[in-house]
C-alpha cells in the first residue's frame, strides 16, 4: 500500500470519513421516487446516454418505467443474455469487467495487484471457507452502464444464503488498489449453491449507492427494508433446497457493485479471463471438471 499516490491516499482518507450510509440511502430515496409521466422517456433517455446503457436490450420500452431504480434494475429482452447451454459449462453470473481470477491459495484471493483479502472473512462462514479452499474464483465489477441482475455460475440448488453488514465504499479498480479490505468490509449478500460442481458461493459486494440487495429466489431478502432489517436474520438454511437453472436469476443490485464466485477446488477450470475484459452474463467462463480432476485456468 506504500505505492499508492498522494491523491489515492487522500481519496482513501475522504471516504474512510465520509457519511457513505448516509449518501447511499439518499441515492437509493432518489432512484425510487416515481418521474413524470411526461418526461419519464427523456429523462430516462439521458440517463442511458450518460451511462452507455442500450435501452433497446430492455424488456420494456422506456416510458414503462417508473423512475430510474426500475429502469436500473431492469430485465432484458428474451435472447438479449443467452446462456450456454454446453454440457458442464460454468457462466457468468453478471455483465461486469473482470477485475481478478484464479485460485484460492492460502485462505487468500486477489484482490488487486499485491493486495490480498481473505476467503473466511468473504463468506462469513468457516465450514464453507473449507469447502472452497484451493478453488477457482472469479471476481467482476459492474459499472452503471451494466445489466444488474446476478445469475447462477451452474444449475443446481440453493442451500442457503447470508448477508454481512458493512460500511459502502466505492468498488471500482482504484478503490481496489487503495483500500486492502474493500471485499471483506463492504456489505455483502451470499447465496450458497450446491451443484454438480460442488459448493460455489455468489457474492453480491455492495457499495454506496447500491446497499440494497432484492434476492429473487426468497422474497423475505431485502437487504436494507427495514421489516429485513427488524427481522435481524443475518442467514439461513433451507430444510427444503431451492432449485436453480445454470443462468437463473438469483438477486438484483439495486446500483453498480461487485460479484465475486467462489467454487470448490478440483471442481472448476476457469477458462482464460483477462484482467479489465468486458464478459456477459450467460457466455461460458470455464467448465465443470469431470471427476474432480483438474482445477484452475484451462
Amino acid at each position: 500500500m506504500g505505492g499508492l499516490s498522494f491523491s489515492d491516499r487522500a481519496a482513501r482518507s475522504v471516504w474512510r470519513m465520509f457519511p457513505k450510509r448516509a449518501l447511499s440511502g439518499a441515492i437509493g430515496w432518489g432512484g425510487t421516487r416515481s418521474l413524470p409521466g411526461a418526461l419519464r422517456a427523456a429523462m430516462l433517455s439521458r440517463f442511458a446516454r450518460i451511462y452507455g446503457i442500450d435501452p433497446s436490450e430492455a424488456e420494456k420500452p422506456l416510458a414503462e418505467y417508473s423512475g430510474f431504480d426500475d429502469f436500473f434494475t431492469r430485465k432484458l429482452k428474451a435472447g438479449a443474455r443467452p446462456i450456454d447451454s454446453a454440457p458442464g459449462r460454468v457462466v457468468s453470473t453478471s455483465d461486469g469487467t473482470v477485475v481478478e481470477a484464479g485460485l484460492v491459495e492460502t485462505g487468500k484471493l486477489i484482490q488487486a495487484k499485491g493486495v490480498l483479502f481473505a476467503l473466511d472473512e468473504l463468506v462469513g462462514d468457516a465450514d464453507a471457507a473449507k469447502r472452497l479452499e484451493g478453488g477457482a474464483y472469479l471476481i467482476t465489477y459492474l459499472s452503471p452502464k451494466d445489466y444488474h441482475r446476478v445469475h447462477a455460475p451452474v444449475g443446481g440448488h440453493v442451500v442457503g444464503w447470508r448477508h454481512i453488514p458493512g460500511v459502502l465504499f466505492p468498488v471500482n479498480a482504484r478503490s481496489a488498489n487503495r483500500e486492502p479490505r474493500l471485499f471483506v468490509g463492504t456489505e455483502r449478500f451470499e447465496t450458497f449453491i450446491e451443484s454438480e460442481a460442488g459448493l460455489a458461493a455468489v457474492v453480491m459486494v455492495a457499495a454506496v449507492g447500491v446497499g440494497h440487495v432484492t434476492a429473487s429466489y426468497d422474497e423475505d431478502v431485502a437487504t436494507h427494508r427495514s421489516a429485513f432489517l427488524r427481522a435481524g436474520v443475518g442467514e439461513r438454511r433451507y430444510d427444503v433446497p431451492r432449485p436453480i437453472a445454470r443462468g437463473g436469476e438469483l438477486g438484483i443490485f439495486h446500483l453498480g457493485s461487485t460479484t465475486i464466485v467462489v467454487f470448490e477446488p478440483s471442481r472448476v477450470t476457469l477458462d482464460s479471463l483477462e484482467r479489465g475484459a468486458a464478459i456477459k452474463m450467460g457466455v461460458s467462463i470455464g467448465r465443470v471438471t469431470p471427476n474432480g480432476s483438474h482445477d484452475g485456468k484451462g
